[in-house]
């Protein structure tokens, strides 16, 4: 009896060190996860907040941000490359929005040298032209800065026969024309979507600004607003009578047509 005993014992001590052994196991840590390959970066400047048309940069508008090299275009500025280029920004005028996170480029910026806002945004060659306009003329107000118009001349032309209607005529002058400003606003301001103005701003180059000062005193301005989907369009065509018109020149795309033939 004394032995069974004994027995048993012996076999209950066995079972509890084996369980004792296979729970110790299994608590054991795993073994380590495979290192993750690193992706190569470098640091990018970038707008630390948006940055509007015609903003002033100053330091604390943009800060170093770890980019991936591969994705990092040649045009953003690196710190590896240009270790002062926050500095080398600041004072610049941005000629177009930036957004928060934005990589800054030399391409959207430019040195005003004491220039005022308008003279450091306008492309080489360009210049800016302002005409009158009223709500009828300009689109009943919803032509916004940075808008793509058509401008057109209506004339009143006495009629030969005496009795007659007098003979109202309307050609186009200068086709997919940017807008620069509505009155003095360079850009859209609280979201609006209209804005009423009494002058219009427009870029031109110097063969457009001869034939928009010439029709403001053959007759009356008018601009028709372009859709963004075709800004990038276009030839208009232009029927014989158009072309024949006489007073101005018509100019497509900033190039001179045809002259208009003079009584």
């Amino acid at each position: 009896m004394n032995r069974a005993r004994i027995v048993v014992l012996t076999v209950a001590i066995c079972a509890g060190g084996i369980a004792a052994y296979l729970a110790s196991g299994s608590d054991s840590a795993p073994p380590p996860a495979a290192p993750v390959a690193q992706l190569p970066t470098t640091d990018v400047l970038v707008a630390k907040n948006d940055i509007g048309l015609g903003q002033t940069l100053k330091p604390d508008d943009v800060q170093w941000q770890t980019w991936p090299t591969a994705t990092a275009s040649a045009t953003f500025i690196r710190r590896n490359e240009r270790p002062d280029g926050a500095t080398q920004v600041t004072g610049s005028i941005a000629r177009a929005p930036f957004i928060q996170g934005e990589p800054i480029r030399d391409q959207k910026l430019v040195k005003a040298d004491g220039s005022g806002f308008m003279a450091a945004i306008l492309p080489t060659g360009m210049r800016a032209i302002s005409t009158e306009i009223s709500p009828e003329t300009g689109a009943g107000g919803f032509i916004l800065p940075n808008d793509r118009v058509d401008v057109l001349l209506t004339r009143r032309l006495k009629n030969p026969d005496p009795g007659g209607q007098d003979i109202v005529t309307s050609e186009i002058l200068l086709t997919n024309v940017r807008v620069l400003a509505i009155d003095q606003a360079p850009k859209e301001k609280d979201g609006q979507n209209a804005v009423v103005g009494k002058t219009v701003t427009l870029e031109l180059d110097s063969a457009q600004t001869k034939v928009l000062s010439s029709g403001r005193q053959a007759g009356t301005l008018s601009l028709a607003l372009r859709s963004i989907a075709d800004v990038k369009t276009t030839e208009i065509t232009l029927d014989e009578s158009a072309q024949q018109r006489d007073g101005v020149s018509i100019i497509r795309y900033g190039i001179q047509s045809q002259a208009a033939k003079a009584r």
